[in-house]
């Protein structure tokens, strides 16, 4: 379904007015959680499941350190610090 609609002047901001049915169809009400997909063709507004309310990261702590040993995170690479390095 496409609808024409107008985006206005609010404060410092643009707005669209989300009315009829561009609010019934998705079920949006007051306080609805949305994710909006920006491109450089528009943007997409749904409604944010609870995986995605609020930000996660990709990976866990735990999946991204599940294979590191001292080889593979090059801890043989650091530099050593010198005496002067801490004022001595």
């Amino acid at each position: 379904m496409r609808v024409e609609s107008e985006i206005k002047k609010w404060g410092n901001s643009l707005a669209l007015r989300i009315t009829g049915i561009m609010a019934e169809l998705p079920k949006f009400k007051v306080g609805t959680k949305v994710i909006v997909d920006v491109t450089d063709e528009g943007i997409a507004v749904k409604p944010a499941t609870p995986e995605e309310r609020g930000f996660r990261f990709p990976y866990s702590e735990q999946a991204l350190l599940a294979e590191m040993t001292p080889k593979t995170a090059h801890a043989d690479a650091l530099a050593k610090p010198t005496a002067s390095e801490f004022g001595d």
